[in-house]
């Protein structure tokens, strides 16, 4: 039986999704590099290998390239968050250590292109249209989640807040001092007061604490 030909509107289709596929691996990552101002419509167009007078069959404005593109962003950098908490985790190493030393990961600092959006892009969400700063808080959220997970019940839910903040404004300075040793003095740093605070061997050693606590009162009593 012969093969049944796609009828030319499933054709269309389906190449106008591969360009728009195109255009939001190129925007992605630029956001992620240059800022939500680094990134205009011509050079994405090129770079995705499509004409400029192309782009509103896609899209109807620079807004809603930069929504899509951030969230395209946050999706990406998650899929490989995630695969690599899952690798780590799985070799046994605790959740929140996992997440603390993924996050931290040295090559986090020159990556910019492949890594979190939140700190690629925070600084410059105030200034955004409405559509992208929803788009933007919805990458904030996540985030914190991502955080109170693993942190489980070492602290205050609360508490994740202030842990975003470190992990963040952590990625934010090294990128400022760049791949050298003191970019990479902060991410350690940052890493060995987060771990210590809230890591497994803090839980283990408040629990060992209270247990001798509760052995002294007993004793005087």
């Amino acid at each position: 039986m012969a093969p049944i030909n796609p009828s030319p509107r499933n054709a269309k289709t389906d190449r106008k999704e591969a360009s728009r596929e195109r255009i939001l691996e190129v925007a992605s990552r630029g956001v992620r590099r240059a800022g939500f101002h680094g990134i205009g419509v011509a050079d994405v167009m090129k770079q995705a290998g499509l004409t400029h007078g192309g782009f509103y069959a896609h899209f109807e404005s620079r807004d809603e390239l930069l929504g899509a593109a951030a969230a395209r962003a946050g999706q990406d950098s998650r899929a490989l968050f995630e695969d690599l908490l899952k690798r780590l985790t799985a070799a046994g190493v605790p959740p929140f250590r996992a997440m603390v030393e993924t996050y931290l990961h040295e090559s986090g600092i020159g990556n910019c292109e492949n890594g979190c959006p939140v700190a690629a892009l925070v600084s410059e969400m105030p200034r955004q249209s409405e559509s992208v700063q929803q788009v933007s808080r919805a990458l904030m959220t996540h985030l914190h989640r991502m955080v109170g997970e693993a942190l489980g019940d070492r602290a205050p839910a609360d508490e994740a807040w202030s842990i975003v903040s470190s992990l963040v404004g952590a990625l934010q300075l090294a990128r400022a001092f760049g791949d050298n040793d003191q970019g990479r003095a902060v991410l350690d740093s940052t890493k060995q007061a987060l771990l210590s605070r809230y890591g497994e061997e803090a839980k283990a050693s408040t629990v060992k604490s209270n247990k001798e606590t509760k052995s002294d009162a007993k004793r005087r009593h």
